[in-house]
């Protein structure tokens, strides 16, 4: 009899994941919960069982789908049932992500595909806890030559130097830069030191030849343009 209710659930297992196989396969963007996509990705890891409980688990734990897909995989793995392999295959997720958002802006003029920019920036930096600040340099096409990571983790004023800023530029033929910064906070909404480093950076830029054509900054709640708001 054990033996028999065990097989009973396996069956049911089975037919619950065929069934979302289905509707993915058939439904479209929208045919899945958050949820269900998750338990869908967790299959991948987890042969048997109910996968529901974990990703609603997961969800809970992160605030979204979005923000699971982003944790890193050490923090994914404190969450009880989630292991090294259902870690690894979450992570390869947001990094296939990350990878087809970079495709979309490699080799365009970023001015020209605005919103791919937008995606590759969010898709990295919305869900950091910690603070991260990148200039993009652009060639005389606007195309991106570099995406040089500034500085990580507490970042202030101070650490900014304007002038080598656009040193960088200078030493990499980039005539033109785009500024990019999270608020761990999740507003991202400009703070006074934000728009003064913009002003000193631009104001740099304008007397050595580079062009600052925005400051971007990303946050779970969107992502502000400080040209945009008129403060550049």
């Amino acid at each position: 009899m054990p033996g028999n209710r065990k097989k009973s659930a396996e069956h049911a297992g089975k037919g619950h994941r065929d069934r979302l196989r289905q509707r993915l396969l058939s439904g479209g963007a929208e045919a899945l919960a958050d949820y269900e996509l998750l338990e869908f990705l967790l299959f991948s890891a987890i042969r048997q069982g109910d996968t529901k409980p974990l990703a609603k688990l997961l969800i809970a734990h992160f605030g979204s789908l979005s923000a699971v897909l982003a944790a890193d995989p050490r923090a994914l793995q404190q969450v009880k049932g989630l292991g090294e392999a259902s870690a690894a295959a979450l992570y390869a997720v947001n990094l296939a992500a990350k990878r087809m958002a970079r495709g979309a802006v490699q080799d365009k003029p970023v001015l020209g595909s605005w919103q791919a920019l937008l995606d590759y920036l969010a898709i990295d930096m919305a869900h950091l806890n910690h603070e991260r600040v990148r200039v993009l340099y652009l060639n005389t096409q606007n195309r991106l030559i570099l995406d040089h990571l500034l500085g990580e983790g507490s970042i202030d004023e101070a650490a900014i130097h304007p002038r080598e800023i656009i040193r960088k530029a200078f030493d990499i033929g980039a005539t033109a830069l785009i500024l990019v910064h999270n608020h761990p906070s999740g507003s991202p909404e400009p703070s006074r030191a934000d728009i003064a480093i913009t002003s000193r950076i631009a104001e740099a830029g304008r007397l050595l030849g580079v062009t600052v054509h925005d400051h971007i900054i990303i946050g779970r709640q969107g992502n502000v343009s400080l040209r945009a708001k008129g403060l550049i």
